[in-house]
């Protein structure tokens, strides 16, 4: 082979070498330099879960899965008789206190300031008739007929008849006045402490029904009818359609400067459209999260960030689950 030949098939196979290399840039430009970075996010909803704060038994199941519910609307009927037995409780004693402070208030009955009154006028009869025998006996003592041991039992007896007669007075005017204002507070508190008593079981009977505080659907249902459920016991969940937002992870250097407030364009495969939505929330996700190692290259560690954003306007259809896409050009 002549050195002019083997010159040119060198040449060959350097341009042909040039060309692979060419070719292969310009196939990786197109098919790797234009394809946007994508992150995807998914639509979530806030939601809240029904619970008693009694135990009991499901009696009835007003709703079920998927189904819409509207604030006020039953949804679950719980059977807790031991609740009522303590209504019933509770209502007698309040009863109980009752009677105890209206006898309080009305004080004694017309029978009984009768009576008082009337031993009353005994002692009365008798302390005056204690008083006269006294004085006769005082009068023979003073005039030397009388001895002075005779005087002094008849003293004492007067004394005695004197003490009875106050004794019943008192008796007398304690049934016309009545209670004591102490008594009659004390009676009072324990009315007042009985009706508390039966406000805080009207709440728990009130708990054996459970009604919608949200508007939303339905989205689990946890026990069945016939099924215990404790104090506190998630029955179903309720997720509010009105409040849904798309979560997406975002490693940091594709946030570029995305702050909350600004409004970006996702991608919904589901409608085939785009929504707009606006950033209402940033966070990182903390050492556990996934990061991108870059220190092999004498770089940095890329961190993920959790971005929470709501449509700009109202899209119908949108459910939790379904996914959204970020491209970044």
């Amino acid at each position: 082979m002549s050195a002019k030949s083997q010159h040119n098939n060198i040449l060959l196979a350097v341009i042909g070498f040039i060309a692979v290399v060419v070719i292969v840039g310009v196939i990786g430009f197109f098919l790797f330099d234009r394809t946007p970075d994508m992150i995807q996010g998914e639509v979530e909803v806030s939601e809240y879960r029904v619970s008693s704060k009694v135990p009991g038994r499901i009696l009835e199941l007003r709703v079920k899965e998927g189904d819409y519910v509207h604030v006020g609307d039953t949804l679950v009927i719980i059977d807790a008789p031991e609740v009522k037995a303590k209504r019933a409780q509770a209502q007698s004693a309040e009863d109980a206190a009752s009677a105890i402070s209206d006898m309080a208030n009305a004080g004694a009955r017309k029978e009984q300031i009768s009576g008082a009154y009337q031993l009353w006028q005994q002692a009365k009869a008798g302390l005056e008739i204690a008083k006269k025998s006294y004085d006769r006996v005082q009068r023979l003592y003073d005039e030397g007929v009388m001895t002075a041991q005779k005087r002094d039992e008849v003293y004492a007896n007067y004394k005695a008849f004197e003490a009875q007669e106050q004794a019943a007075k008192s008796q007398y005017e304690m049934a016309v006045n009545g209670a004591r204002q102490e008594e009659k507070r004390a009676a009072a508190a324990q009315v007042n402490r009985a009706k508390g008593a039966i406000r805080e079981v009207d709440s728990y009977i009130r708990e054996t029904v459970q009604t919608a505080q949200f508007e939303g659907e339905v989205s689990s249902v946890y026990p069945v009818v016939g099924e215990l459920v404790g104090t506190g016991s998630p029955i179903m969940s309720i997720s509010i359609m009105s409040d849904l937002w798309g979560t997406f992870n975002v490693r940091e250097d594709h946030l570029n400067g995305m702050k909350v407030g600004d409004t970006f364009t996702a991608f919904s495969p589901a409608f085939n459209k785009d929504i707009n939505m606006k950033v209402f929330y940033i966070k990182d996700q903390g050492a556990y999260a996934v990061w991108k190692a870059t220190k092999a290259s004498g770089q940095y560690d890329l961190k993920t960030f959790e971005v929470k954003a709501r449509p700009v306007a109202k899209f119908d259809g949108l459910r939790p689950g379904m996914s959204l896409i970020i491209k970044n050009k």
